[in-house]
């Protein structure tokens, strides 16, 4: 059986944003799922999604500190500049994380190690709410 929803994720500072418990909390069918999977895809060009450690913080503030290493700003061989010196860098982010994800879905939960969580990405300094297409597949009980 197929299950489609959209969720949206209230705006958020730039940054790693773990979200795993706001995902569940919008997708209540998750419960009724025997065997399946849960692909997530963010509708979005200047943010990502990805999977990572739930526990310590730090993580979340490294990976953004990486990516801003890694990805400057203001690069002087960018031509996409017109919306702001964060949005090239953020398009770039987004392919390198990804936008989507598929996590399996078993007895009723999603089925990440201990220590993983999903995370949503805000690549940019100021933007709007995010939308989140989560489709579930797979074998319901009864």
């Amino acid at each position: 059986m197929w299950k489609q929803k959209e969720i949206v994720i209230a705006a958020k500072k730039r940054g790693f944003h773990l979200i795993t418990h706001e995902i569940i909390s919008a997708i209540p069918e998750l419960g009724s799922v025997k065997c399946g999977l849960l692909h997530l895809f963010i509708k979005h060009t200047s943010a990502s999604l990805t999977i990572n450690e739930n526990a310590d913080p730090t993580v979340r503030q490294d990976m953004e500190s990486h990516f801003n290493k890694s990805v400057p700003e203001r690069a002087p061989y960018y031509q996409h500049d017109y919306e702001g010196d964060d949005d090239m860098p953020a398009h770039i982010k987004n392919c390198l994380l990804g936008s989507s994800l598929s996590i399996p879905v078993t007895e009723g939960s999603l089925n990440l190690g201990t220590w993983q969580g999903i995370y949503f990405c805000e690549h940019r300094n100021h933007s709007g709410d995010r939308t989140i297409v989560a489709t579930i597949n797979g074998e319901w009980w009864p």
